[in-house]
């Protein structure tokens, strides 16, 4: 690799969110090499993203701190060498591998990461990339300075679906936009699931499994006793781990209005919990509606999103020219604009103006030109891949991925914490609730420190 940097050709977000970029003579690969991948975490999601990863490449060492998870992803690529740190990993391997997918729980994407980039492999990461805005800052700027190609697994953001919405509002379709929502339904909270929910808080201990090393699985965080609700899949529901379902999902439901209206960071956050939802501020609550504000962006007006988590239908006044009774009730986003109002699902694959049929239909037979190059649908593991052997950048590079994902997490400390937070995205502070920023970065335990030295 030269000294030189993929983002220094960069002119904007959408240039890089296209993935259109191409720089000769980089990194060394031919669109038929075949890359060395490493895989960290194993098991649940992870295993879809070594399949996808695996063809045409190569899977040589396996990572995970759960021996069941290491002892079945083993069987299916019995090659590959097996760790159960990730830093004995890299130091075992470095010069063997080209590159590293990322799939462990929330609290520990940041130190698995940055060792990787800090060798210079490339990275994929599981939504969201980060677990506090501070990590989010770093990675971004670790990928430039380590000259690394990055990716985040929000596979929406490779869709046609994402580029039409994009493309409609470019050509005035909605007109301006000064309002969006989004939201997921009813939240599950089983053994089990992505959500448990444990009897009491804290949570007492159990047992730790034979085939489990809890303290690698905590990683960067304060050492607690073991709860079977943590590990090994219901963590998401945990602060301290994952980012409830606000920031799991954000990344796909508020993707397209993000890019499309060139969002940005909001200026102030608002996060109602209804009375009687579960609000334990270490714990998502049962339901919550997180309203941002976002100012003016050039000639766009300020924009209020709605993210509205927990109900069985979203609060939304339906307005007669939609020619809707009611909106789906699992999940989706509607942008309304002064010329009209577009809707998708939890993901954007299928954009739709909300208009009577024949209406909709001549709108297709005549609809704008389609200006954002395509890829592979929902496969952001092949365009990472291609990207790195093509010398191009994936649409959710860490220039892109850090800003969707930080927009999220602010809206998730108002979730978790209630009331409003001021936010200078800037200066990165909460404004007027100095107290909160302490979550901006969080501290972590010995011997989990990176990034350090890009400040």
């Amino acid at each position: 690799m030269t000294n030189l940097s993929r983002r220094s050709f960069l002119k904007s977000t959408s240039v890089a969110s296209a993935g259109v970029l191409i720089i000769p003579g980089l990194l060394g690969f031919s669109p038929s090499s075949k890359l060395n991948i490493a895989v960290v975490g194993v098991g649940h999601r992870a295993g879809y993203n070594m399949r996808k990863v695996a063809k045409g490449n190569n899977i040589v060492a396996l990572c995970d701190v759960d021996d069941n998870f290491l002892q079945k992803a083993s069987v299916a690529f019995p090659k590959a060498k097996t760790f159960k740190d990730f830093r004995v990993m890299l130091d075992k391997v470095a010069n063997e591998i080209d590159a590293v997918v990322v799939s462990t729980p929330d609290h520990t994407h940041f130190p698995v990461t940055m060792a990787a980039m800090q060798l210079g492999k490339h990275v994929f990461v599981e939504k969201p990339l980060a677990h506090n805005i501070w990590e989010l800052r770093t990675l971004k700027k670790a990928a430039k300075y380590y000259k690394v190609v990055s990716q985040m697994g929000n596979q929406g953001h490779t869709t046609h679906g994402i580029r039409l919405v994009k493309e409609w509002y470019d050509a005035g379709v909605l007109g301006d936009v000064k309002e969006v929502h989004a939201w997921r339904g009813v939240n599950t909270f089983k053994p089990g699931f992505y959500f448990t929910k444990p009897a009491s808080f804290p949570p007492p201990k159990n047992s730790i499994p034979p085939t489990l090393d809890w303290d690698l699985w905590q990683g960067p965080v304060k050492e607690r006793p073991f709860n079977k609700a943590y590990a090994p899949k219901s963590w998401r529901g945990f602060y301290d781990f994952g980012s409830g379902q606000l920031g799991d999902w954000a990344c796909h439901t508020i993707d397209a209005p993000y890019w499309a209206l060139d969002l940005g960071q909001p200026t102030k956050v608002k996060g109602e919990i209804p009375e009687g939802s579960f609000n334990d501020r270490n714990f998502m609550p049962d339901s919550s509606v997180v309203t941002y504000k976002f100012p003016k962006r050039g000639k766009k007006p300020p924009v209020t999103l709605k993210w509205h988590e927990g109900f069985s239908a979203p609060d939304i006044e339906i307005r007669p020219e939609w020619g809707v009774s009611k909106l789906p009730a699992n999940g989706g986003m509607i942008m309304i604009g002064s010329k009209n109002t577009l809707i998708t699902g939890a993901r954007p694959e299928k954009p739709k103006l909300l208009v009577p049929e024949e209406e909709w239909q001549a709108f297709l037979a005549n609809a704008p030109d389609q200006t954002i190059p395509r890829i592979e649908e929902n496969n952001p593991h092949k365009e990472w891949i291609d990207a790195i052997k093509n010398d191009t950048l994936p649409g959710a590079s860490f220039d892109y991925a850090a800003d969707l994902t930080e927009m999220a997490l602010v809206g998730v400390l108002a979730q978790r914490f209630g009331g409003t937070i001021k936010y200078d995205a800037k200066k990165m502070k909460i404004k007027n609730r100095k107290e909160l920023n302490a979550y901006i970065k969080e501290p972590v335990r010995e011997g989990w420190a990176y990034g350090e030295n890009l400040w």
